[in-house]
C-alpha cells in the first residue's frame, strides 16, 4: 500500500538530542522534499538581535542563513522545521532553490521512527572562544561527531588565529 502523501511524514516530539525534534512517521524516500524552512524574512542583524532571548539558552537560534546573507527567522512565523535537530551524520539536507526558500530533502532513506536531522554548519561573528565552543557544542552521538554545531571550515580558520 502506497503512503497518502497528503498527510504528513513526519511529526515534531521530544527528542533525545535536543529539546524537541522532527521524526519521521513513515518510510521517507532519498530525494524527497520534507518540508519547506518557514520564517520571517530579516536582515542577519535583525534577527541577531532576537536571538538569545531565553536566558536559558541564549545561544539557542531559529535562524537559516540564505545565500544573499538575509535570514529567515522561524521563531516568528515558523513551522515544524525549525524543531529539526542538528547531526554531524544526518539522514537529511537543506536546500536552497533560486528564490532564497529553504527546503529539507532526505539525504537517504529515512525510515519510520528515525529522527530527522541536518548539518547546521553555522556560523557566527567574531572570535570563537571556549566558551563558544561549549555553547554551540553537538550532542548528536554520530560516530564521527566533531564535537560543534559550527561549519568546519570556521572553526578551521578560527583554530588558525
Amino acid at each position: 500500500m502506497m503512503p497518502d502523501k497528503t498527510t504528513k511524514a513526519y511529526a515534531v516530539r521530544s527528542s533525545p538530542i535536543h529539546g524537541r525534534g522532527v521524526f519521521a512517521v513513515r518510510t521517507i524516500r532519498k530525494g524527497n522534499e520534507i518540508i519547506e524552512y518557514r520564517g520571517q524574512r530579516t536582515s542577519w542583524e535583525i534577527g541577531s538581535e532576537r536571538q538569545g532571548l531565553d536566558p536559558d539558552e541564549p545561544y539557542h537560534t531559529f535562524l537559516f542563513e540564505l545565500d544573499d546573507g538575509s535570514v529567515i527567522d522561524a521563531s516568528l512565523r515558523g513551522n515544524a522545521a525549525r524543531w529539526i535537530n542538528h547531526s554531524c551524520d544526518p539522514n537529511c539536507e537543506a536546500l536552497e532553490d533560486d528564490d532564497g526558500h529553504v527546503f529539507i530533502h532526505a539525504r537517504r532513506t529515512v525510515r519510520a521512527g528515525e529522527e530527522l536531522a541536518y548539518d547546521y554548519r553555522l556560523h557566527v561573528d567574531g572570535r570563537i572562544t571556549k566558551g563558544m565552543r561549549e555553547a554551540y557544542a553537538c550532542r548528536c552521538g554520530a560516530r564521527r561527531c566533531r564535537g560543534s554545531l559550527l561549519d568546519k571550515k570556521q572553526n578551521k580558520k578560527q583554530k588558525r588565529r
